[in-house]
């Protein structure tokens, strides 16, 4: 059970499946929804292994202000950490919670992360990713792979 109780911090779990309308918006469960209406998400194309395809990595504000600080930290004259924000500033965009409770997902990050009709959208507590539902078969069996070795982190 995700969601926010009135002390508790906002977080994102489960798994829920939407249509994509005409206009490319898709509804958040009612449950991931912060305090109001016009919520910023920073959506990100996602992509760890070029087999899986990549996703849109949702981040709420604070989610954002932690990759914020972690890419400040980057030396500047890094040439990876200078490809690095590159990559990720053109390939992410911010997106706002309208008054129906829906994204808008920009053109360009709808297709690179091959999302058309449907979408899935999986929690991961402090974030959320938005998959093409057929993308996300083939990720969460390259996932069930490696959960034994993973779950030795906890």
């Amino acid at each position: 059970m995700g969601g926010k109780t009135e002390n508790a911090p906002l977080f994102f779990s489960s798994e829920y499946r939407f249509g994509i309308d005409p206009k490319r918006r898709v509804q958040i469960p009612a449950k991931w929804r912060g305090v109001s209406i016009g919520e910023t998400f920073t959506l990100l194309v996602w992509r760890k292994k070029a087999a899986q395809g990549a996703c849109l990595l949702a981040l709420p504000p604070l989610a954002m202000s932690d990759l914020m600080q972690k890419l400040k930290e980057m030396p500047f004259a890094d040439p990876k950490a200078e490809a690095l924000r590159r990559s990720l500033g053109a390939r992410s965009d911010q997106v706002t919670l309208d008054k129906a409770g829906r994204i808008c997902l920009p053109d360009r990050l709808a297709a690179a992360a091959g999302l058309d009709e449907e979408a899935l959208l999986i929690g991961m507590f402090d974030r959320f990713q938005i998959w093409d539902p057929e993308r996300y078969e083939a990720a969460s069996a390259l996932d069930e792979e490696i959960y034994d070795d993973a779950i030795q982190l906890l």
